[in-house]
């Protein structure tokens, strides 16, 4: 008779005095602060941060002391300064959200994401008009700029990991100091080779020349590093059943990639989806809208919120508010769509 063998689990379940104890470093700085804020003259937010950072300094340094066990300390020293790291991240999130949701949820208005501003004057009541045009005008102009960017970024990472020619320090070189260069000059840089010389006009095109000059090295570079990431044993094993080089490539290293190429392409999405200053100079924007980025002006989120915030009164400030807030909404729904795309059949099942 075969003995039945217990089948052990992989994860060891957590006691409730384990779970206290890696809780408790959290929550503590928590306490104290809030305790200090209402018994002393810390309060408001600033005082509730600066006692919260102060009692988790203490906490990091403390905590693991207390514990008994020594192989547990250094553990929980760093547990608890991870901790202490997420919070403070957390915290700045968290603060920046609020700074743009209150004032935009207060202005929001329904028929703001219906209308465009073509009616609307300086001052105008908030249920006159919207920024329609400029939600379309941003997703056409950065539409077109990661059309431009993502395949030349994707290229020149695979030409530096996969065929490592003789211009690979050049094309690095190049990439590198891409990354470097501030918005305005990119604008400046359309703007003086397409718009002085009348090659282009002010168009939503030039508009994504410019953010495509921004964006192609965060793509180029975070691309190379993906693609570093696929094992080599891949490539050797499609080269050994007789596959070219372009072959393993297209159907070997790409497919390996394809979740880190998305989240490249997204990266490059939030760099430049709130860029202003190239825009001012290339697609110059509109009260109206416009869909064809190879004729006419074209209005962008970050233009529209430039503008509203430089009239300066109470209304269009709000219209502004409201801008940014569908702006961080929009490039939120991209990195979820990045996620979505970027699990694969094996995770899904």
């Amino acid at each position: 008779m075969i003995d039945k063998v217990e089948i052990q689990k992989p994860w060891r379940e957590q006691s409730p005095k384990r779970v206290a104890t890696a809780i408790s470093p959290a929550l503590i700085p928590i306490l104290v602060a809030s305790i200090l804020v209402k018994t002393t003259g810390l309060d408001g937010k600033l005082g509730f941060v600066f006692s919260w950072v102060l009692a988790s300094t203490v906490t990091i340094v403390i905590w693991p002391v207390v514990i008994k066990k020594r192989a547990s300390r250094g553990d929980l020293f760093m547990q608890t300064s991870v901790v202490f790291a997420g919070g403070i991240f957390l915290g700045a999130v968290a603060w920046l959200f609020q700074s743009v949701l209150a004032p935009g949820l207060r202005a929001f208005r329904f028929s703001l994401l219906v209308k465009d501003a073509a009616t609307v004057g300086v001052d105008t009541p908030l249920d006159q008009g919207g920024l329609l045009h400029a939600i379309l005008g941003s997703l056409v102009i950065v539409g077109l700029a990661t059309l431009i960017s993502v395949p030349f970024g994707i290229l020149a990472a695979l030409y530096i990991t996969e065929v490592r020619g003789r211009l690979v320090p050049f094309t690095r070189f190049f990439i590198q100091a891409m990354s470097g260069v501030p918005s305005i000059v990119a604008g400046l840089f359309i703007y003086a080779a397409l718009i002085v010389s009348k090659v282009l006009p002010f168009t939503g095109l030039t508009g994504s020349l410019a953010l495509a000059i921004l964006m192609l090295p965060t793509v180029a570079r975070t691309a190379e590093e993906v693609i570093r990431l696929v094992p080599d044993e891949l490539r050797y094993a499609a080269l050994a059943l007789g596959g070219t080089q372009m072959r393993t490539v297209l159907q070997v290293v790409l497919p390996s990639a394809r979740t880190g190429l998305i989240t490249a392409t997204i990266l490059g999405i939030a760099r430049v989806a709130g860029e202003t200053a190239p825009l001012l100079l290339t697609a110059f924007g509109s009260n109206t809208t416009n869909l064809n980025p190879f004729s006419g002006t074209m209005a962008t989120l970050p233009w529209y919120i430039f503008t509203q915030m430089t009239l300066g009164t109470e209304n269009d400030v709000a219209r502004a508010w409201v801008a940014a807030l569908v702006l961080m909404v929009i490039v939120a729904m991209f990195f979820v769509l990045a996620r979505t795309l970027g699990k694969s059949k094996m995770a899904r099942r």
